[in-house]
């Protein structure tokens, strides 16, 4: 994305919001528990130190599949969380606005938007999807029906890259209650562990909700 484009969108996004011309709708991925049942989660997630990088690669994760006609996993997740989207016969986004909670920004053209996993493909081999066979990792790298997946300004996903809320949290720290929810309600779904620095680094989000 070049940065003029980038400056033109959180600017047109800015000036809009406070003349009160837009209310953005925020990306929502399914099945986003409550504080209280993440809490609950959370301490009944195994505890332990992150296993070895060694044999990963995200092509043992494989993705984005077709989830319906022409349309893949990336192209339903921008349709999902965007609004007024209109594709093509291919599935393909060719207008439409997307509105980032990590960062506050929203976007017109889907090149500026990623489809973040929230817990990253690599966060999930260092804490169990190393012994997952291919199927289960394609299965975990396009969760539709979890908070797995999720629309976001594209520089704000690669900065992210694959750490774990001890090291990165959204720019935003009013979604940390909500990304703390869906960070642990993935990791609960899929019997995966976390690290004592993310476990309290999830903790202490928890407790902004």
């Amino acid at each position: 994305m070049s940065t003029v484009n980038r400056i033109i969108g959180v600017s047109v996004t800015a000036v809009a919001l406070t003349l009160g011309f837009v209310t953005p709708a925020l990306a929502t991925p399914p099945n986003i528990p409550s504080a209280a049942t993440a809490t609950a989660e959370l301490a009944g997630l195994t505890v332990r130190a992150d296993s070895s990088m060694t044999g990963y690669s995200r092509d043992k994760f494989p993705h984005w599949i077709t989830q319906s006609g022409t349309c893949n996993t990336r192209e339903a997740v921008l349709k999902r969380d965007g609004t007024n989207v209109v594709t093509d016969s291919s599935c393909a986004a060719t207008s439409g606005s997307w509105f980032s909670p990590y960062d506050g920004a929203t976007w017109s053209a889907a090149s500026d938007v990623d489809i973040d996993h929230v817990v990253p493909l690599a966060a999930a081999w260092r804490s169990g999807a190393a012994s997952w066979t291919t199927a289960q990792r394609q299965s975990f790298a396009n969760d539709m029906s979890g908070p797995q997946l999720i629309a976001v300004t594209d520089n704000v996903n690669q900065a992210k890259g694959d750490q774990t809320p001890a090291t990165w949290k959204p720019p935003l720290t009013s979604y940390w209650c909500t990304y703390a929810k869906m960070w642990v309600h993935t990791k609960y779904r899929w019997s995966l562990s976390v690290n004592s620095s993310e476990k309290s680094a999830l903790s202490d989000m928890l407790g902004r909700c």
